[in-house]
């Protein structure tokens, strides 16, 4: 028999067996035998953007994914994993525009048409390489499928789900409060906006009352009192109760405005008096409605003040709001100024401070998708976990507010209509994503028999922007719900509890982590320190590093038993069984039966908590002591068992280790998921 080594070298191993498995097309969904196995288990994975690469979030999101899809694949279910990639609108077009501009010139420079074929050309070269990340992770999707929201067939399904709203007369263009980046020159969601510690100034502002009275308003934005339309007071504030209903007059702009009472306004912020501009603030413009305010546009899409804002006109807003600051010292307007720390909003691709600003877009009615979204949910036909979630998700689907579905960029799917240069909001066609990948609008074979799909595991960030419109997307256009169980995978911090960011040097590069311990370890690592429950954790390497030591450990275990199993079968006679014999069986069968369950109610930190202490601290450290003098039937089956149950943990040794000792059976990726006996 041929040595084996003492340790464990991942690198010889990790990249064959993933070949092995890629050439026995072992990823795409096989039948169940002889008709057991029920519904297909079927996850659409979240698209990473074409721009991306892997980071911790995508580690341990795609680790969960993978865990689920070997366990169903082990239980001989039809299960199918399906890949993709999201076009990414506003970050891929910023890339290339990066590029451009190395060379001295703009897209504009370029036009269209020739600025888009450079973005294709950029997707060709860096565009699939977080797929070949996710496949050195041990990610065992159906690559066959690999989908693209851009590709031709995708393209299909957004027109067609565009004009299906559009006809129904839920689509509509018209003027309302949006994020807009000034230097990317368009809207942009939520997601995309970045709030940062920004340390600025409180300047407190003097608005004359016509009695010859001032009321003091504070904020933190001067540039933009040119558009004020009111200063507000929290309707129970005693302070300004006899000052409700007066008018004041705007400095610099010498017009009269209203005094008004609402309920949003925060009377401990400054002086509890604030000045209101329903264009340039969301709440603002909230107030605006509903005390009927004149709405004017003071900051215009390329970041300076209109005509609108009188002699301030043409300036950009620091030139804007120093010019007003001095003014209004100069008319002894300004009680005074303070330091303040806020957080700004930023555009999360260029970092330019975001304008909420009014801005004639497409919006799609929300009212009537919202209802049978909540309906679904409400009746937990659709399941959260953790299940504080759909609290969560009901609350901001009940205050759904109109969806702004067009953004002024070139890369995209380009509004279906007539002299309309503006394209999507990229999340209008991830929207769509479990069934526009499986054919939709054709009514295909894929579609009819892996949908709906099983899972989602997402992050909680994209609860409103993805999950919601995924399933009001869903009912709206095939009548079923999209998945029945969304898992919200643990948010994953540095030591100091701190969010990751390659960009501040406090990210981690799991691609780092793998080459240095291996995808096993990786995974593993990230897995023991989650818990279902538990949605925040602070990573540390030594998990990672106490993994790879498990990996070895299992090396090793294997190691004793071939070198000392002579001709022991993999089947267990259930005569001549020791005590100890008999022990370490009777926990095999209720370790089967606990890490069964633990996985199909998605605690896999938890199972693979078990998994280690078991297999380390009672299989290796008591049984195989006791075990060392005697035939190694029993140990080679319950090796073979251990090897089952910690394959959709840490895949590649396992498969290794099976190739290597079991070489009578099917590969391990497709054989049969342990049983446990009475």
């Amino acid at each position: 028999m041929k040595e084996i080594p003492k340790t464990y070298d991942a690198k010889q191993v990790e990249e064959k067996i993933y070949k092995l498995w890629e050439k026995g097309r072992f990823f795409l969904p096989r039948r169940s035998p002889k008709g057991k196995g029920g519904k297909p288990f079927v996850i659409a994975i979240p698209p990473p953007n074409i721009t991306g690469t892997l980071h911790m979030g995508h580690a341990l999101n795609n680790t969960i994914q993978d865990v689920m899809t070997r366990y169903f694949r082990m239980k001989q279910v039809p299960t199918l994993w399906i890949p993709g990639t999201d076009h990414a609108g506003i970050a891929t077009q910023n890339v290339v525009e990066k590029e451009l501009k190395k060379q001295g010139l703009s897209r504009y420079d370029l036009g269209r048409e020739k600025f888009i074929e450079k973005v294709w050309q950029w997707k060709e070269k860096y565009g699939n390489l977080i797929l070949e990340q996710l496949k050195k992770l041990g990610c065992s999707c159906d690559w066959s499928r690999l989908r693209f929201t851009l590709d031709k067939k995708y393209a299909k399904a957004v027109e067609t789900a565009f004009l299906h709203y559009y006809k129904k007369g839920w689509i509509y263009q018209g003027p309302r409060i949006v994020n807009w980046c000034p230097r990317c020159s368009t809207a942009i969601s939520d997601i995309e906006v970045e709030y940062v510690p920004k340390k600025t100034k409180l300047w407190y502002i003097k608005y004359p009352t016509k009695g010859g009275k001032f009321i003091i308003v504070a904020t933190t934005r001067p540039e933009t009192m040119l558009g004020d339309t009111a200063v507000a007071v929290n309707s129970r504030d005693e302070r300004y109760k006899n000052l409700v209903g007066q008018k004041v007059i705007l400095p610099l702009m010498n017009r009269e405005i209203p005094i008004i009472a609402d309920r949003l306004i925060d009377p401990d912020f400054g002086t509890g008096a604030v000045k209101i501009t329903p264009a340039h603030d969301a709440i603002d413009n909230k107030i605006g409605k509903i005390h009927k305010l004149e709405t004017i546009n003071v900051i215009g899409e390329d970041g300076k003040i209109t005509k609108q804002g009188g002699k301030y006109a043409g300036l950009n807003i620091f030139e804007a709001r120093n010019k007003i600051v001095e003014d209004l010292k100069s008319q002894n307007l300004l009680e005074k100024e303070e330091d303040y720390e806020h957080s700004l909003a930023t555009c999360v691709r260029c970092h330019t401070p975001i304008e909420p600003l009014i801005s004639k877009q497409w919006f799609l009615k929300m009212d009537k998708l919202a209802k049978p979204a909540i309906k679904v949910v409400q009746q937990n036909k659709i399941k959260f976990y953790p299940a504080r979630y759909k609290k969560i998700y009901l609350d901001w689907m009940n205050k759904a507010e109109d969806w702004c579905i067009s953004r002024q960029l070139w890369w995209g799917h380009k509004i279906p209509l007539k002299g309309e240069n503006s394209v999507l909001d990229t999340w209008f066609s991830s929207a769509l994503w479990p069934f526009a990948t499986l054919g939709w609008p054709k009514k295909t074979k894929d579609l009819k028999t892996f949908y709906p799909t099983t899972l989602l595991s997402t992050a909680q960030d994209i609860i409103y922007l993805w999950v919601a419109r995924m399933i009001f997307s869903s009912l709206e256009f095939l009548k079923k719900i999209p998945f029945k169980d969304v898992y919200i995978h643990s948010t994953v911090l540095n030591i100091e509890g701190k969010r990751m960011s390659k960009s501040l040097g406090t990210g981690l590069d799991p691609l780092e982590l793998i080459e240095k311990y291996g995808a096993d370890a990786t995974r593993f690592g990230l897995l023991y320190l989650t818990s279902r429950e538990q949605q925040a954790i602070k990573f540390s390497e030594d998990a990672i590093r106490a993994s790879r030591n498990f990996a070895n450990k299992i090396w090793n275990i294997n190691r004793f038993i071939q070198m000392n199993r002579q001709k022991s079968s993999y089947k267990i006679q259930d005569t001549n069984l020791t005590p100890a014999d008999k022990q370490i069986l009777k926990r095999l069968n209720e370790i089967i039966r606990s890490i069964t369950e633990k996985i199909e109610n998605y605690q896999l930190g938890e199972a693979a908590r078990e998994l280690y202490d078991w297999i380390w601290h009672e299989y290796a450290d008591k049984y195989i002591e006791t075990s060392k003098k005697q035939k190694q039937n029993v140990n080679v089956y319950v090796f073979g068992q251990i090897l089952k149950l910690l394959h959709p943990f840490m895949p590649f040794i396992t498969e290794h280790l099976w190739q290597m000792s079991y070489k009578n059976k099917n590969p391990l990726i497709i054989s049969e998921w342990p049983k446990s006996k009475k």
